[in-house]
């Protein structure tokens, strides 16, 4: 089917610049305003993410690089081969994913495929359940320090597991027509400590500079969300940003509802966490409808069951 052309641009490109220019617009009207939005994106990288993202990064690239991680999840073979249909070692990604949080379980997907280890139907499986946040952010960061409750943080991080499980399940007998050959850069096995440094760096670094660009985002469509009422403008907040959208949930009075849709925000991650998520899978040549509706329904998933679990409240 031919696309529709208006003054030669498709429909998405004629959209995106004018969103493009909304926020340019809005940046030049009331600079001082974006600027603190800035910092705030920045501080909320460099204080929350930073510290507990880059450490993983850096130990799990230093220990995919070897030659052991077959040896060592081996033993889980029935396991995933029975519940998602992969290979052993992504065993070894979903726990990892589950210890350190956005974007590490992405990177991982795409630093075995690039080893040869997944093929690109496999990395796409995986996607759907190794895509998750750490405890550090939904107990720590979310719970206790958001909703002053270890409990809620507690029901927040099982029910997100366990629709990552749920998840992978669901996307077990995906397969992609006419799989490409392995075209990605083979990584050796010897990299050098410099170059998993480099490579560390420049990936939280451009983490850091979605989450910026995406605090600027919301502040761009804080006069239309402060239209809605607060349960949806700050579920909608979340849609876009985690962290800004937890935030903002943990304030409302109905804390079963505010747990239900934080539990969705979370395992959806938001626009900004799927960017930073996309562009670790960059090699993978991810479709984008795909990973976002991998991310939808890990949403409903975790929500579904926190709704259960917010019962014994």
């Amino acid at each position: 089917m031919k696309k529709i052309k208006y003054f030669g641009q498709t429909p998405t490109t004629i959209i995106l610049s004018a969103l493009i220019m909304f926020f340019l617009v809005s940046m030049i009207i009331n600079p001082s305003k974006f600027i603190d939005a800035s910092l705030n994106g920045i501080s909320a990288w460099a204080f929350n993410v930073l510290p507990s993202v880059l450490p993983f990064m850096f130990f799990t690239k230093v220990l995919s690089s070897q030659n052991v991680l077959p040896k060592l999840v081996r033993p889980l073979s029935p396991v995933t081969k029975t519940l998602f249909k992969t290979p052993p070692i992504s065993m070894y990604a979903f726990v990892m994913a589950i210890l350190s949080g956005y974007p590490v379980g992405s990177k991982m997907v795409c630093d075995l495929y690039q080893q040869e280890q997944i093929t690109r139907t496999e990395a796409f499986k995986m996607s759907a359940f190794c895509s998750t946040s750490g405890p550090m952010f939904i107990i720590g960061a979310v719970g206790i320090g958001m909703f002053k409750k270890a409990k809620i943080g507690y029901i927040l991080f099982l029910s997100h597991i366990i629709g990552a499980i749920l998840n992978g399940i669901l996307y077990r007998r995906l397969k992609v027509k006419d799989e490409e050959k392995n075209t990605a850069v083979k990584t050796d096995a010897k990299t050098s400590l410099s170059d998993i440094v480099l490579n560390s760096t420049l990936s939280i670094l451009s983490v850091g500079c979605i989450i910026t660009i995406f605090f600027i985002v919301i502040e761009c469509f804080a006069p239309l969300l402060n239209l809605l009422p607060n349960t949806i403008s700050y579920f909608l907040q979340g849609v876009i940003e985690i962290t800004k959208g937890c935030l903002s949930l943990s304030t409302l009075e109905n804390v079963k509802l505010s747990c239900v849709l934080a539990s969705f925000v979370i395992s959806f991650g938001g626009i900004s966490t799927i960017l930073q998520s996309l562009t670790m899978l960059n090699s993978l040549k991810m479709p984008v409808k795909l990973f976002v509706l991998e991310k939808i329904t890990h949403g409903i998933f975790a929500m579904s069951v926190s709704a259960i679990f917010v019962l014994f409240l």
